[in-house]
């Protein structure tokens, strides 16, 4: 690890970002070019004084989930995340690993929709960024393990996910989730991460696995939700997907149904996102 030179790098990284970029107000008196120490800690949903310890070249070795966040947050391309890795100490990540960095462009397209609830997952469902928005709508997710941010995984898993759906519309959507994460597994040629997930999933929910079996294939591109907000009340909202050229990534855009009050629960949502932000955890970006 070279702490001189990872202290020197994030800075310099930090300094070609503006707030805008990254879906942050600008705000008066800005003494510092590029974004603050304490806007970086908040993109990558870690403490302001860990990553000031990092700047100033006195922190441990970081581990492959703050340096994911940093890459994400700082919006490095795949050279400058690589290098990253280096510095810091660690091989850069290849295989599958190595698509869930988030390409800046989508992230800057991500950060632009401030009056809608947006996140990005990659094929298997796992969460690798999200807006203001969808934090405020789908809460906070960071006291949730890093293996337990799967959307998949949680579907099954947690029953507040599906709260808010009759036993019907419950069950077409489990038949949705399973035939989708059937069709990643099949793209990705059954390799460790999506062995994996498959494998916790069967001994886990014995939903999962009778639907598994089926061996039914969708991928999922359109489709509705709904949601039980604490807040707001239920919002149902079409979920539009965007898929990376590879498919390896989707960028999803909540947007209100016509015909229902979904349109005034965003509006007050909106309210409540930029008047009560949280940052998440390091998986956001």
């Amino acid at each position: 690890m070279d702490r001189a030179q990872l202290a020197d790098f994030l800075r310099r990284a930090r300094e070609r970002l503006r707030p805008q970029e990254v879906g942050l107000p600008a705000g008066p008196r800005r003494r510092t070019p590029g974004l603050r120490r304490e806007e970086v800690s908040q993109l990558a949903g870690m403490s302001a004084d860990y990553y000031m310890r990092l700047e100033q070249a006195r922190s441990p070795q970081p581990s492959l989930q703050i340096l994911a966040a940093l890459a994400r947050g700082l919006r490095l391309t795949d050279d400058e995340r690589d290098h990253l890795y280096l510095l810091s100490g660690h091989r850069p990540p290849s295989g599958p690993l190595a698509h869930d960095h988030v390409s800046p462009g989508l992230l800057y397209l991500l950060d632009q929709l401030t009056e809608t609830p947006a996140h990005i997952t990659n094929d298997l469902g796992d969460l690798l960024a999200r807006n203001q928005m969808a934090e405020a709508l789908l809460g906070c997710i960071c006291s949730i393990r890093e293996q337990d941010r799967n959307f998949v995984w949680r579907w099954f898993t947690d029953p507040a996910m599906s709260q808010a759906y009759d036993p019907e519309e419950r069950a077409a959507l489990s038949r949705d989730h399973v035939a989708d994460l059937r069709a990643s597994y099949a793209r990705r040629g059954g390799d460790e991460p999506s062995a994996r997930l498959v494998a916790r999933l069967r001994a886990t929910s014995e939903e999962f696995t009778r639907l598994w079996d089926l061996h039914e294939v969708a991928v999922r591109r359109v489709s509705r939700m709904r949601v039980a907000h604490a807040a707001v009340g239920a919002i149902e909202l079409h979920c539009e997907t965007l898929l990376s050229p590879a498919e390896d990534q989707r960028l999803v855009i909540y947007t209100p149904v016509p015909g229902t009050s979904a349109i005034e629960h965003l509006s007050l949502l909106r309210v409540l996102a930029h008047n009560d932000f949280v940052p998440a955890a390091p998986a956001r970006r």
